[in-house]
């Protein structure tokens, strides 16, 4: 637990290539290492203000090419191309080969995580608070279509008397899967109250972990004497069919049946329909021979409304309280 493993290094040889691309014996290894080491810290300490995120180097036998990813191209060219035919003659003196210089421009800045962490000790060194320094490189990243980004700094931060660690990130950065391309850049500020480590990890999507599919190209069937190989097989009855049907009986014909005509049947008239079953009010009426129906039954409110002639009640007689012997 707690073991921290750097996510180039983590998926290099799997998704990610070497920056170093050369080979040697074990006597001369040690020094060629030594030489590139010292090329990258000449390299990145003159191009300082040229933002160069990332250098590759490459060696044959006699020649040394060195491939320089930056922002700016043409503060490494220079006017005419001076700056670089200077640079190539300063790296020929050093390690006395011919050195071929190859510039790359970084189309979006934003996305490299060595960038996004230079921009952020800049910052520092200008005494920008560094909680808005952070956020600010996270949304210009966000906008520049990363996935996710992270960014941590370490040190006196704000020129406190004790060191601490913040951090801030936004989106998704997943440091355990493998096929996520994560690009991770680490630097320094240096402020009159200390040096403050930057680092950055910048999510742009997964590695292609698969082949298109090719399209699959139509097979022409092949043709002998103008009739299909396929079609020639499938209608060629086999010996055993031949044999079978020499053998066995061929079936009698079936005997066809007459078809019969069904004779036409005469319609009989539809008897006539029966009369609806008659409601109560029809009953009634018939029966006492008149059209009129029966009174309907008055109501309690009703009957109490038409006897307007009823007398009122007498008032009840108190009643005789008996006297206490």
């Amino acid at each position: 637990m707690g073991h921290k493993v750097h996510p180039n290094g983590f998926r290099l040889g799997v998704y990610r290539n070497w920056e170093a691309k050369w080979f040697a014996p074990d006597k001369e290894y040690k020094p060629l290492l030594l030489e590139d080491v010292r090329l990258r810290r000449m390299l990145l300490a003159r191009l300082k203000n040229a933002g160069v995120a990332r250098i590759e180097t490459e060696r044959s036998s006699s020649a040394l090419t060195i491939t320089l990813h930056t922002a700016k191209p043409g503060i490494v060219i220079g006017k005419g191309g001076t700056s670089v035919d200077q640079l190539r003659d300063e790296l020929e003196k050093t390690t006395g080969k011919r050195v071929r210089v190859t510039i790359q421009e970084i189309k979006k800045p934003e996305l490299s995580a060595q960038l996004v962490a230079e921009n952020v000790a800049a910052q520092l060194e200008k005494r920008i608070a560094f909680r808005r320094a952070i956020k600010q490189s996270l949304m210009k990243t966000m906008r520049a279509g990363a996935q996710g980004v992270k960014i941590r700094v370490r040190g006196r931060l704000g020129g406190s008397e004790m060191a601490r660690v913040e951090w801030n990130r936004e989106g998704r950065v997943p440091l355990h899967t493998l096929k996520a391309d994560i690009d991770f850049g680490q630097t320094e500020a240096k402020t009159t109250f200390g040096r403050i480590g930057v680092s950055a990890w910048v999510y742009t999507g997964n590695f292609p972990t698969e082949a298109p599919p090719k399209p699959v190209a139509a097979v022409e069937e092949p043709v002998e004497a103008g009739i299909p190989v396929g079609a020639a097989i499938g209608d060629a009855p086999s010996p055993l069919a031949e044999l079978v049907q020499a053998v066995a009986p061929a079936p009698a014909p079936a005997a066809v049946e007459p078809t019969l005509v069904p004779a036409p049947v005469a319609t009989a008239e539809a008897p006539a329909a029966k009369p609806k079953r008659a409601t109560r009010t029809t009953k009634a009426a018939t029966a006492d021979g008149e059209g009129t129906e029966k009174p309907k039954r008055a109501t309690r409110a009703k009957a109490a409304t038409t006897d307007t002639t009823a007398t009122p009640k007498a008032p009840r007689a108190p009643r005789a309280t008996k006297k206490k012997e």
